[in-house]
């Protein structure tokens, strides 16, 4: 797009001066182009606040939030609103196959933005999502995560309570009623707020749903009253959530249903997000990016359901900041004893985490045989 790219970091990158700087989170204080900044007083700004800056402005911000689900939520909103005629904008952690990058200003009224809770930037260790202006909200769950960052659950609960906060009153907030953390912090919103879910009091339920390789059909009950069936591509469970959780929003909103139908149906997910890779001799390699213990559980079971008969392996490297400690190797172990083949790699860049704090790849591997009586590659 006609950005001239410096490679590395040096203070002569801020020569001639520049009206502005945006800093990511990676970067930290002893950066030397960092540095350069702060000792000549240039302006600067954290990246999500240069999104609600620049991207998002006075348009109305839809933003999706949780510890899981975020990406394929934020990117199938967009690409439904899209279908729909409304030409949002969008800013998504992800690369969604509809269109040729994670990122879109559009011309709507509308921005679709993905609420990351991990930290702003090294002067800012709030979570991004506060600077995204909410003005509508979809909660998927809230679950521990990010143990880089977050003490705990209640550390993490209180950054999605200062989300709450920020909802105005004319806004809404669709949330998951089936994580109980979700609906707590729920209670917080001084919103409109709307649920869905597998639990029977949701405001909205998937009813009558089928998968048959690599769709779903199902149909979106509102309190009892099916709108009829809809097709997405996408297999499992958690992404019948989270297309529940778009229609919700996207009916909230006072769209029309049958504006939502062709969105849904040629919706073509996410890189690294259930994303076929190919097919040889009748194997299908698939890419994901599962590294909580929920979401490699979903994930295995969304494939079980969408390829019955296919023999499932799961490969897996512990690579993440949650992954690489040793908070959820019981969690990990009964995830991954649901395939039938588990291949687990040592951790990536172990000398990262403290020996006390480290995932033992051999503990996971014992408990899956355990649970299974048989022989796991490690």
């Amino acid at each position: 797009i006609g950005i001239d790219v410096l490679v590395g970091f040096s203070p002569d990158h801020v020569n001639p001066r520049p009206d502005l700087v945006v800093v990511g989170n990676a970067v930290t204080r002893v950066n030397p182009e960092a540095q350069a900044v702060l000792q000549k007083n240039i302006p600067y700004i954290s990246f999500p606040q240069a999104l609600g800056q620049f991207l998002i402005g006075s348009r109305e911000s839809l933003v999706v939030a949780g510890t899981h689900g975020k990406t394929t939520t934020s990117a199938l909103a967009a690409w439904v609103l899209t279908a729909a005629g409304l030409d949002p904008g969008f800013f998504v952690g992800g690369v969604p196959l509809n269109f040729s990058s994670g990122w879109k200003v559009g011309a709507g009224d509308q921005v679709v933005i993905e609420g990351d809770e991990y930290d702003t930037a090294f002067f800012d260790k709030g979570p991004k999502f506060l600077h995204y202006r909410p003005g509508h909200v979809i909660l998927t769950s809230v679950e521990f995560d990010h143990a880089d960052i977050y003490r705990d659950l209640d550390h993490v609960k209180s950054a999605f309570l200062r989300l709450m906060e920020l909802i105005p009153q004319d806004g809404c907030l669709v949330v998951c009623n089936d994580y109980p953390v979700a609906g707590e912090i729920a209670a917080a919103a001084r919103c409109r707020c709307i649920t869905y879910g597998d639990d029977p009091g949701s405001d909205w339920r998937a009813l009558n749903v089928e998968f048959d390789r690599g769709r779903t059909f199902f149909e979106p009950s509102h309190r009892g009253r099916s709108e009829g069936c809809i097709e997405v591509a996408t297999i499992g469970r958690h992404n019948v959530k989270n297309a529940l959780a778009v229609y919700a929003l996207s009916r909230a909103l006072g769209i029309e249903r049958t504006k939502l139908l062709d969105g849904f149906a040629t919706f073509r997910g996410v890189k690294r997000r259930q994303e076929v890779r190919g097919e040889r001799r009748g194997v299908i390699v698939m890419d994901d990016f599962a590294h909580h213990p929920t979401a490699v559980r979903e994930t295995i079971e969304a494939v079980r359901s969408a390829y019955e008969g296919h023999r499932l392996w799961a490969i897996f490297e512990p690579r993440s900041n949650t992954s690489k400690r040793n908070l959820f190797e019981k969690e990990f172990a009964a995830a991954f004893a649901l395939a039938d083949r588990i291949v687990i790699a040592n951790v990536h860049q172990p000398e990262k985490i403290a020996d006390g704090e480290r995932l033992s790849v051999d503990n996971v591997v014992d408990a899956i045989n355990r649970r299974r009586g048989e022989n796991c590659a490690r």
